[in-house]
């Protein structure tokens, strides 16, 4: 019988200029996005997070949204319910900075999803 190796990762105090409440995690992963202003079209459009935290998450978009854009992503989560069955975070929020093909946005509600396999149905 082996056992699981538990590692603890360590993150930085912040610093005294530092204005976030939540530490950041630098987990790159497939992200999804999608507009959710019933006024206007429809933008879609696919990225990498960059880094994620309970209140928020960075990643790279081809879009260049204006702050205030209210979003939901579909992130691909690194681990599985019950070691079999994809994940899913989705987030909604609002997009807080953009520069560079990178968006912040804030979370303002959150779930976990369920994906199929591919090639399942």
């Amino acid at each position: 019988m082996t056992e699981g190796i538990l590692s603890v990762v360590r993150t930085p105090e912040p610093s005294a200029g530092e204005r976030r409440r939540s530490s950041r995690f630098p987990i790159e992963r497939e992200v999804r996005y999608k507009t959710l202003n019933q006024r206007t079209e429809v933008l879609a459009g696919s990225g990498k997070t960059l880094n994620i935290s309970s209140s928020g998450v960075l990643f790279t978009s081809d879009h260049d949204l204006p702050i205030g854009t209210r979003l939901e992503l579909s992130i691909s989560w690194p681990a599985q319910l019950n070691e079999r069955c994809l994940l899913n975070l989705v987030a909604r929020g609002r997009v807080t900075r953009n520069a560079k093909g990178q968006l912040a946005l804030q979370i303002q509600q959150y779930e976990f999803r369920t994906q199929s396999r591919p090639g399942q149905r």
